[in-house]
């Protein structure tokens, strides 16, 4: 990575906010030889470090911020909820919650932003690069993104494009972070259909009359929906006025090679809101980190939730008695062959939280626990 580089000296107090550089301000070609040659320092601006803490692992540095602005523990009850949410931030799993309106899908969705995994210099510089490109501010703070496009956006502007200049869209911006997708069915059809290479392929490809831009995204991906148009099926006090015929038509908006790349599945109660909250943001950020800390020292590039499908074989062992109880799982819920792949992923992140090296039965159980059912 550069260290040190040459600016226009109006350039310096956007750039300075870049961490890891020094830079030198200059106003004329002359004046950048000389500072190249040693003979002037120019303006010499040393950049900010990184805020909050940083650990190091296996060489590497990476940061986080112990800032909760929005806490788990407002979060009353659904504790099977805040389970999956847990192992999803782990492993920057795509989860989808289901369950009446009120019930608490959306705010654990914005709460997990701030549990993520720590970030590298690499990561944030990349993320401001998107940003950039979206016309935002840039922000060198180690906290990842969190894009929640509303479902009545249109196409291009949740996937790119839309101009000449095929404009970055909310899929790209939520690199490295989360996209967050609240009621889900009622996107349209064509944003999920297209929602699926992203979700698959870690990319978007924008194709403009005379060229075509490709971003690199590898995101969360969030979604939350009611069980029924009018949200109260699952319901233990009010009554669902929602016919068979629309229960139907509103589940199949969602098709199943779209689910099957969602590798948790949580269904939430309303009853639950009046329940004692015991657990919080910071312990769950504890336990997250501690994930992260085993799957680099693994020797994994990526995280447990974005990896292909060679590295699942190399990194995902498993012990007699998981591998038995995923086959009675396959058997059971006809899982395909990317639902095996993503079953496996979940049953690494829940034995990396429990600092097992090896997924057993009890990780595989959990994981199966949290596929959906046809």
């Amino acid at each position: 990575m550069v260290e040190r580089a040459v600016v226009p000296k109006e350039s310096l107090d956007s750039l300075a906010l870049i961490p890891g550089i020094t830079l030198f301000g200059v106003e004329t070609l002359a004046e950048a030889i000389c500072v190249c040659k040693e003979e002037s320092a120019g303006v010499r601006v040393d950049s900010a470090p990184i805020e909050g803490e940083s650990v190091e692992i296996e060489g590497e540095s990476f940061w986080f911020l112990r800032e909760y602005p929005d806490d788990f523990i407002d979060v009353k009850g659904q504790k099977s909820a805040k389970r999956a949410a847990l192992i999803a931030a782990a492993g920057m799993h795509n989860i989808l919650m289901e369950g009446s309106p009120g019930c608490g899908k959306s705010m654990i969705a914005k709460r997990l932003r701030y549990i993520l995994p720590p970030m590298s210099l690499e990561e944030i510089l990349h993320l401001n690069q998107y940003a950039l490109l979206g016309d935002e501010e840039p922000s060198f703070k180690p906290v990842r993104p969190f894009r929640s496009p509303h479902h009545s956006a249109s196409k291009p502007s949740i996937f790119g494009g839309g101009t000449a200049q095929a404009r970055i869209g909310e899929v790209a911006l939520a690199n490295g972070g989360i996209l967050f997708f609240d009621e889900f069915p009622h996107f349209s059809k064509t944003v999920l259909e297209a929602l699926r290479e992203p979700l698959q392929d870690h990319k978007v490809l924008i194709s403009r009359v005379n060229s075509k831009v490709e971003y690199r995204t590898r995101f969360m991906f969030v979604a939350a929906q009611n069980p029924c148009p009018c949200g109260n099926l699952l319901s233990t006090i009010h009554t669902c006025r929602c016919s068979d015929l629309e229960i139907k038509r509103y589940k199949q908006r969602l098709s199943d090679p779209l689910l099957d790349r969602i590798e948790i599945y949580v269904t939430m109660q309303e009853g639950e809101t009046d329940a004692k909250s015991d657990l919080d943001s910071a312990s769950m950020h504890d336990s997250v980190l501690a994930a992260f800390r085993m799957q680099k020292e693994r020797g994994q590039k990526r995280l447990n939730g974005k990896l292909d499908e060679g590295e699942v074989e190399e990194f995902c062992t498993m012990d007699a008695e998981a591998e038995a109880v995923l086959q009675r799982g396959i058997e059971s819920f006809g899982l395909s062959h990317r639902g095996v792949g993503n079953t496996k992923k979940v049953a690494r992140t829940i034995a990396d939280l429990e600092g097992s090296g090896v997924i057993a039965r009890s990780h595989m159980l959990e994981a199966l626990g949290f596929r959906r059912r046809a």
